[in-house]
């Protein structure tokens, strides 16, 4: 816990990053922010077709609809934050020499994402009133 409160310090200073270790070989780093990147569009994404939902799925039940669109917008917000806490754990192990950081977040947010398609799925194929 007392390292996810320092990285969510570094958010907001990441020059206090270069404190820690040597500096990596540019071109990791350069990949490092590519990946924090792809994780923001993957974010934004969500958030969009989160807005989608809501917008223009008008004669999908109320409750379906929220819950969809909800769902995408909340695997959005959490995307883009576990975005920038992944490019500062990723850019202090490669300062300091460590193996990069695994996690459990791309299964987590796959499994939801695929959850909304079948949820998806099941509306079309049973039309917009079931």
């Amino acid at each position: 816990m007392i390292d996810f409160v320092r990285n969510v310090r570094l958010w907001f200073s990441p020059a206090e990053v270069r404190d820690d270790g040597e500096t990596p070989d540019y071109r990791f780093s350069l990949a490092n922010e590519r990946t924090f990147l792809a994780w923001l569009r993957t974010a934004l994404a969500l958030i969009g077709g989160g807005f989608a939902v809501d917008q223009f799925l008008p004669d999908l039940r109320w409750g379906w609809r929220v819950g969809l669109a909800l769902a995408l917008l909340a695997s959005g917000a959490l995307c883009a934050l576990r975005a920038v806490n992944h490019w500062v754990r990723c850019e202090r192990a490669m300062r300091r020499g460590e193996d990069l950081p695994v996690s459990r977040f791309p299964a987590l947010l796959g499994v939801v994402v695929a959850g909304v398609a079948v949820v998806m799925v099941v509306v079309v194929l049973l039309g917009w009133e079931a």
